[in-house]
């Protein structure tokens, strides 16, 4: 054997109740399980580590991740291995960088340069999802990546290939340029299909076109993961709409960040939850992400209404940049409550701005737009209008709009998994980020009891696992592949917090990616073993 842990608590991710074991690793694979009641010898290997106090369960799954471009640009990707993830969900929202031309891929990087930055350091050779899967596993020198990935094919990248960014609904032959867009990425192994419907393009697409591409995702045994189209004022109605079009295209159904924001979704979980319950009732194949904290994080340009986006950034921005369009823009924004804004009215004391693409305007990060017009002696409006102008749509919000009682409610149902929907950029990200999975099992399990640490895990393990597919992660079970965490349940804990966002948990002294230390004594070593995970046959 490789590897033998000691005398180790195995939380092996079904929910089963935990037990003692020594556990073998062989091959980048779990060779043997001997539990502590069991006869005979135990186990013997190469290194044999004494695991005694700690918990070792698989490796955490992210379900929404951002770190497109982080694999590739971060060989240590320490934000995401110290909190003991061994798989992320990439491509979401629908915005990434495959499948694209030329003219899509020079859009995108403009489009989403607040989520993964301008992309000036990342050699974009591919053009094909099945090409930028090979450049995540050749990365760095052909060693490979942090951790695994897996790929959702972005709606809205197709649709900006197919369309472009007009406001209209696509023709029958952009229809089906756009339903080969995705016939492609998943037969190049692509997992599903996102969208981000409060995003441009993505959100001009009807209810009929994207049926149409979701019935292309379920004969490929895909899922389909919607950021729907408002978690607030239209929420309840925004998550029934996907439920009833994924129920007509015949195609399992992941709801991305799914939680009821805004002060008209205060202590209403509980619709959301009947909601689904009928649905799974109903025979409906629904999962869900969510991440344990209560602020939102975007872009600022996303707040503006779907209109002023028709035609791309430059468009956006020539709208800013003209009086009377900015005074509508406000207009929305300020009093009717835009699309982009959840169909609420923006109030900006909840608008922090946590990172700018232009450097010098970083005297803004930390501050919501009202504390910044204070500081300006103008209205905010004014202050955000300047900011989406010259640091040119770049700069990402946190958004302080959640509910701690939703959140808590949403995490205990049989549905849910864990996402960070960590954005890597800016100087003060979110600190879900860093944060997400230690703080579910400090906070939210040892802390609060909201769950129990053998129930929780299976949110992060074994779910997760089972909605992409995967027959051989997501359990301790010989012959599974060995992506392990080793923690302490004791002392497990974000570290991160809004002040000091980039911080590293504690507690998570081991994690394993195909049977090879990625932390090992609680820090990063120089093992590059993750690998892009292709969908399984139908």
């Amino acid at each position: 054997m490789d590897t033998v842990f000691r005398n180790v608590r195995v939380i092996d991710g079904s929910g089963g109740p935990t037990y003692r074991a020594d556990v073998a690793l062989d091959g980048g694979r779990i060779a043997g399980i001997r539990r502590e009641t069991a006869p005979g010898p135990r186990p013997g290997a190469a290194r044999v580590v004494d695991a005694d106090g700690l918990a070792l369960s698989p490796g955490f799954i992210d379900m929404h991740a951002h770190s497109d471009l982080a694999l590739l640009r971060d060989p240590a990707h320490e934000a995401k291995a110290a909190q003991g993830i061994t798989l992320e969900v990439i491509g979401q929202d629908g915005l990434s960088y495959a499948p694209v031309d030329d003219r899509t891929l020079a859009e995108v990087r403009r489009a989403i340069t607040g989520w993964n930055g301008g992309g000036c350091d990342i050699d974009f050779s591919w053009r094909t999802v099945g090409e930028y899967l090979d450049a995540l596993d050749h990365a760095h020198g052909g060693r490979g990546i942090a951790v695994n990935a897996a790929y959702l094919v972005p709606q809205g990248t197709v649709r900006m290939a197919a369309v472009g960014w007009d406001d209209r609904d696509a023709t029958p032959a952009e229809l089906d340029r756009m339903k080969r867009l995705v016939a492609e990425g998943l037969e190049q192994g692509a997992v599903g299909m996102s969208s981000g419907l409060t995003y441009t393009p993505g959100m001009y697409a009807k209810d009929a076109e994207l049926t149409e591409l979701c019935r292309v995702v379920a004969a490929y045994g895909g899922y389909y993961c919607p950021h729907h189209r408002s978690y607030g004022a239209g929420a309840l109605d925004a998550y029934r709409e996907m439920v009833e079009l994924a129920r007509t295209a015949g195609c399992p159904l992941h709801l991305a960040h799914a939680t009821m924001n805004f002060g008209v979704n205060k202590g209403r979980a509980g619709d959301l939850l009947a909601l689904l319950d009928q649905a799974i009732a109903d025979g409906a194949d629904i999962s869900l992400d969510t991440y344990p904290y209560t602020p939102g994080s975007t872009t600022l340009v996303a707040l503006l209404p779907s209109w002023a986006n028709d035609g791309g950034p430059d468009a956006t921005l020539a709208r800013l940049k003209d009086e009377g369009t900015a005074e509508r823009i406000r207009r929305h924004i300020e009093e009717l409550g835009s699309d982009g804004c959840h169909g609420v009215p923006v109030e900006w004391d909840t608008i922090e701005i946590s990172g700018v693409s232009d450097p010098a305007l970083g005297d803004v990060v930390g501050r919501t737009v009202q504390e910044s017009a204070a500081l300006r002696g103008e209205a905010p409006w004014a202050t955000a209008r300047r900011l989406l102008i010259d640091d040119r749509l770049g700069s990402t919000i946190l958004h302080h709009v959640g509910h701690e009682e939703n959140v808590r409610a949403i995490m205990r149902h049989r549905a849910h998994t864990g996402g960070s929907d960590g954005i890597l950029q800016g100087a003060k990200p979110h600190p879900r980020a860093y944060g997400t999975f230690p703080h579910y099992l400090g906070r939210y399990v040892r802390e609060l009891g909201v769950l129990s640490l053998e129930e929780c895990i299976a949110h992060l393990t074994s779910r997760p696992a089972a909605r992409l597919r995967l027959p051989d992660r997501g359990l301790v079970r010989e012959g599974y592949r060995a992506d392990l965490v080793l923690f302490d349940p004791a002392t497990v804990a974000a570290g991160s917090t809004y002040a000091r966002p980039r911080t590293l948990p504690t507690g998570i002294p081991h994690v394993l990616v195909a049977g090879r230390f990625v932390i090992e004594d609680g820090r990063r070593t120089d093992a590059l073993a993750g690998r892009a995970v292709r969908r399984t046959s139908a």
